[in-house]
Order: C-alpha cells, then sequence, then structure tokens
C-alpha cells in the first residue's frame, strides 16, 4: 500500500533528523575534546552527558519495541551517567557511535514492511511502534538541539557555523 511506504519513509527521514530539527552530526561537528566534561552555567550535566542521555533513552525505546523481555532502567537515574562521571575521547566517539547505530536500526524498523506500525506492543501498555519510533525522534530532536544551544552559550560554537 502507498500510503504506508510514505508514512515508513516519513518516519525514517525524522528518525534520520532530516525534517524540521537539527541532525545529531551537525550538533555534534567539530566538538573541542577538551570541552567534552565541561558543564554549561546552572546545568548539572556535561556535553558528553547529554549524549550519552540520548544513548540511553533511544537504546531503551528500540529495545521496548522490538524485545519483549527487554527491562528499562530505573527512572530517571538510569537514563543518565552519574553526574561525576567524565569521558575521555573513546567514550565520545563511543556514545556518537551507539546512537548512529540505534538511530538506523529504528529506521529499518521504520522502514521494515512486516512490523505493524498500529497494532499495540504485546507487552506494553497500548504502545504502538508507531508511537515509539515518533517518541524516538521527538526525545533526539530536542537533546540535540538543547545540545546545540548549550554550545552556542558556551561560545563553543563555531563562529563560521550557521545553525
Amino acid at each position: 500500500m502507498e500510503s504506508d511506504l510514505v508514512l515508513r519513509r516519513q518516519l525514517r527521514a525524522l528518525v534520520g533528523g532530516q525534517e524540521a530539527h537539527m541532525n545529531l552530526d551537525s550538533a555534534v561537528a567539530d566538538f573541542p575534546m577538551e570541552r567534552i566534561n565541561d558543564r554549561a552555567p546552572n546545568i548539572p550535566y556535561s556535553f558528553w552527558h547529554l549524549l550519552e542521555h540520548i544513548r540511553i533513552a533511544q537504546w531503551d525505546i528500540l529495545e521496548f519495541a522490538r524485545d519483549a523481555s527487554h527491562v528499562s532502567p530505573p527512572w530517571p537515574d538510569g537514563y543518565w551517567p552519574s553526574r561525576d562521571a567524565a569521558a575521555d575521547a573513546g567514550a565520545w566517539n563511543n556514545s556518537i557511535a551507539a546512537i548512529r547505530s540505534d538511530m538506523t536500526a529504528l529506521e529499518d524498523l521504520a522502514m521494515n514492511p512486516s512490523v505493524d506500525l498500529y497494532t499495540p506492543i504485546p507487552h506494553g501498555d497500548g504502545q504502538t511502534v508507531l508511537r515509539e519510533i515518533i517518541l524516538a525522534a521527538d526525545h533526539n530532536a530536542y537533546h540535540v538541539g538543547e545540545f546545540a544551544i548549550l554550545r552556542q552559550v558556551t561560545g563553543l560554537w563555531p563562529a563560521n557555523r550557521e545553525g
């Protein structure tokens, strides 16, 4: 059915950040490694903490949508690294790689014609795969935008970049 394919393509674009919001790669481009553990004024988490929060939440949403045995982390502490946790370049890059990987998995889930987007997930409370894909995209858009704004207010947005 053509309308189903149209919806699936739009979901894939939404997850990938190709719609009305900045994508992850644009937000993290050229980020200075020596500043990944910095915190903006009055913000209790670092840039890396924010990336890890995006990663953990997206992973949880994806696994809930596709795995009946998945157990979500405890809310809210399980969705953030500990406040004193710090990252090195390897942890930073691993966070970004995991976000990208799970984003691709969400896009694949959206495009899989054997996945029913509308039927409630059997192990859920009425959630559908459609709802979970939109939830992940919405959550990512919110926090990727936050990441970009925090870069700007801390002076870490390159002067020659738009957005």
